[in-house]
């Protein structure tokens, strides 16, 4: 078993570890994202029934053994209350039916399966020969994920109508020559022509096997499908506490979103008018900015520089004052993807920091002008002091923590919670004062904050108030994202469809932060209280050493 080099393993970093490598032996996909030794990565997971109810029972199994131990030290108590709490919400949804035959636009295994591809090393031949071995591994893992669809349609839950439908387009866009799988195999055969043939026969099965789901999907799935997107507060509240790591008050979050989102939009009309004049609606403003040269990038070559420039200045100017980074943690890789999605995210290091933390921005085809007003703030949500210090830090913990609290455990309500932190952060700090970038920080926080108010609206059934009559729905929906979001109604309509096919993962963001910020808020009072001057560098470094675990957690962790 992989033991990650920790100095005093205990009974509980056994358990933990020794489950995390069943998951690893489990999943080639997982061995490939995270770096870790494991699987062949040249196949795919088991997506059938049998193979998402085995993941369960490695799940019951761990928890079967945690409960025969007590921890050793504090550590230890952290970890055992973050696995129960982590694998009693895999079980409880698993129960539900929920994970099996996930379908949605955003994370199910059609996505997947795609986009593991993308993480795969390419600089030697074998490399090479491993992704043409996945390539022709593409249908038997679509084949196991079929008979996880047809299990869903004859127990339920019920697909959504609007999911099936867009998922089957994604399907027949990866199912043409032109798809990424045939791009993909174009770059290995013009770097190793000996390989060209597996290459290129690999993704033609990959291609044929897509194209075969989406009729699958739209002959049998969709017929059964329903019209309403809503999944209703009982699945609400699971999908809410699997990403939060936390039970929240579901109304009093709707209409604490509602009144973040009416503070951000005053403050945004206030810089609208501080920068160009009384009567300038944020909208113009916004138009303004994208046309001003100070807030322009012309090329990808350009931007590239520019997002390593803007990582490189916060990294140092952060070490050793508000963060202690650790040298590994100074190197961030920032790279441009061409005929992308438009999406920014960020890969960790892998556990030896032979592969550094990467910043990555998908550019869609023909796109060469970038507005930096709008994404300095993104760069510190996936850089740092963002995902790349919190996950980073945590790979680097090697003799405090476990393997799997260090690269097997992720909540997104403490992940994507911390990274609008750390954005919040560096607008504190200082370094969003041009009111360019400012508006960027608040049209950041209003996407957020809409976000929280229209995912719990449609899921719970909430009134929509002026955009429609009765209860949120798509439509509803979509002219208040109009109204609230500064994105091109293409990304925008996309936007929608995930927060549709995926409750509770986008307000997660909001919800987390607004729990970070607490929790700060709470530890500064008491260090007050007692007289003593707050160290918020301590207490950062203190809350990103524990790794990423549910909020319920990191709370009482923390207190």
């Amino acid at each position: 078993m992989y033991c990650g080099g920790m100095k005093h393993s205990t009974a509980i970093d056994s358990c933990a570890d020794t489950y995390f490598q069943r998951c690893l032996d489990a999943s080639p996909e997982l061995v490939t994202f995270i770096g870790l030794p494991g699987a062949d990565e040249g196949t795919f997971s088991d997506y059938s029934p049998e193979g998402i109810a085995a993941y369960t029972q490695l799940a019951r199994e761990a928890l079967r053994e945690l409960d025969t131990l007590s921890p050793a030290d504090d550590v230890d108590a952290v970890t055992a209350a973050a696995m129960r709490e982590r694998l009693n919400s895999d079980i409880e949804l698993w129960e539900a039916g929920e994970s099996t035959g996930t379908l949605n636009v955003i994370d199910s295994p059609i996505q997947q399966i795609r986009d593991i591809f993308d993480v795969m090393p390419t600089d030697t031949e074998e490399q090479w020969h491993t992704i043409a071995r996945r390539l022709a591994a593409v249908p038997a893992a679509l084949d196991s994920y079929r008979e996880s669809l047809l299990w869903r349609l004859a127990h339920g839950p019920v697909f959504a109508r609007r999911q099936v439908d867009r998922c089957a387009e994604q399907c027949e866009a990866l199912s043409n020559s032109a798809s990424n799988f045939s791009k993909l195999a174009a770059r290995g055969a013009a770097a190793f022509p000996s390989l060209a043939g597996q290459l290129e026969r690999g993704a033609a099965t990959a291609n044929t096997a897509y194209g075969e789901l989406a009729t699958m999907l739209r002959r049998d799935i969709a017929p059964a499908a329903s019209t309403r997107d809503a999944v209703g507060r009982e699945r609400y509240e699971r999908f809410s506490r699997q990403f939060l790591g936390a039970s929240i008050d579901l109304d009093e979050t709707y209409e604490w979103g509602k009144r973040e989102l009416a503070s951000i939009t005053a403050e945004q009309e206030q810089i609208a008018e501080q920068l160009y004049g009384k009567g300038v609606s944020v909208r113009e403003a916004m138009d303004r900015l994208n046309t001003d040269p100070h807030h322009s990038l012309e090329g990808t070559d350009n931007l590239q520089r520019w997002m390593q420039d803007t990582a490189n200045e916060s990294l140092h100017a952060l070490s050793g004052k508000y963060f202690d980074i650790p040298e590994p943690l100074l190197k961030l890789d920032c790279r441009v993807l061409t005929d992308g999605t438009g999406g920014i995210y960020y890969t960790g290091p892998t556990d030896d920091f032979s592969r550094p933390g990467t910043m990555w921005w998908s550019v869609p085809h023909g796109v060469t002008h970038f507005n930096t007003w709008q994404e300095r703030t993104t760069v510190y949500h996936e850089g740092v002091p963002g995902h790349h210090l919190q996950v980073g830090l945590a790979t680097y913990l090697r003799d405090e923590l476990n393997v799997w609290r260090r690269q097997g455990c992720w909540v997104s309500g403490h992940g994507e919670g911390w990274a609008l932190y750390a954005e919040g952060l560096m607008a504190e700090l200082g370094f969003q004062n041009d009111l360019g970038n400012r508006m960027g920080v608040l049209d950041s926080m209003r996407l957020r904050a809409a976000r929280v108010v229209v995912d719990l609206g449609v899921h719970l059934g909430k009134s929509a108030g002026t955009y429609g009559d009765g209860a949120w729905d798509h439509d509803s929906a979509w002219k208040f994202l109009l109204d609230n979001v500064a994105m091109d109604p293409a990304f925008l309509s996309f936007e929608l469809d995930r927060y549709l096919g995926w409750p509770g993962q986008a307000p997660s963001y909001k919800i987390g932060q607004r729990i970070w910020n607490e929790l700060r808020e709470q530890a500064r009072a008491k260090a007050q209280a007692a007289g003593d001057q707050f160290d918020v560098k301590a207490w950062h470094m203190r809350a990103l050493s524990l790794g990423s675990v549910g909020l319920d957690v990191l709370r009482e962790a923390l207190q």
